[in-house]
């Protein structure tokens, strides 16, 4: 089977509440459910949480909510743990079935840069390439490029966060954006994994060890995951552009959950 399992916690010390902000009328967090809900390929949804009020947005999208233990819901926890976490629940209520899991679409709870038609697209290259560990989404972001980052020094004064030689003859280097290329992020729209990426995830590749080592992109534009409040109007006009309306719910519905 195919599985898709949302990640999100209560805690954010950056934005609070992030994962069940208001975006275009409904949580934040709807994107996600509502892209795996409507994915011909994902044949159930799960979400992981320690909050009940994110739980109860899952249940409405008909997903099946995990139990995310305390450990796994703090501020030092990493997300691939909680992943790893929800990859051994989702085996074992499979295999209670009498069903085994073959991919698992692994979704972040503020990151709703992601749909239906795009998952599809990701487990078709998956079941085409056996040889894959994932297929991810990624976003181009010359803009950001390492030979532009910075790090503050101990005298207080800009450094460049990796050397020049790293790039090449510092002597050809140039200014422009797109000197080194393009430059693609993995944006946490969306990771379709084999779940052996999970079971060893230390055979992974950092900074996203999940996604294993032979990783196929899929390109889009403008995703990302949230962080702070300033993201939401990216989001929205990322959804808009993606042809999403504005939410018919009653409002007022989500604001108490």
């Amino acid at each position: 089977m195919i599985c898709a399992l949302i990640i999100g916690r209560h805690g954010s010390a950056g934005f609070p509440g992030k994962n069940l902000h208001p975006v275009l009328g409904r949580p934040l967090a709807a994107y996600q459910l509502i892209a795996a809900r409507d994915a011909s390929a994902v044949d159930r949804t799960f979400l992981s949480t320690d909050w009940p009020a994110l739980g109860a947005v899952a249940v409405r999208y008909g997903a099946t909510v995990i139990a995310r233990p305390p450990h796994l819901a703090n501020a030092t926890a990493l997300g691939e743990q909680a992943f790893v976490h929800g990859c051994e629940v989702i085996r074992d209520a499979l295999a209670r079935d009498g069903a085994s899991l073959d991919l698992l679409v692994l979704l972040f709870a503020n990151a709703a840069t992601v749909t239906a038609a795009t998952i599809d697209m990701a487990v078709a290259v998956m079941n085409a390439r056996p040889d894959l560990d994932s297929a991810v989404t990624v976003s181009c972001y010359n803009m950001w490029s390492p030979l532009r980052a910075r790090r503050i020094g101990a005298d207080g004064l800009l450094q460049p966060f990796a050397p020049f030689e790293a790039f090449g003859d510092p002597a050809t280097l140039t200014c422009d954006r797109d000197s080194q290329g393009e430059v693609w992020f993995a944006d946490m729209g969306l990771s379709v994994v084999r779940p052996h990426c999970l079971e060893r995830l230390e055979d992974g590749v950092l900074p996203q060890r999940w996604m294993g080592r032979r990783i196929h992109p899929i390109k889009q534009w403008g995703g990302l995951d949230v962080d702070y409040d300033w993201q939401i109007p990216l989001v929205e006009y990322w959804l808009r552009a993606h042809g999403v309306d504005a939410a018919t719910e009653d409002a007022y519905e989500w604001s108490h959950i």
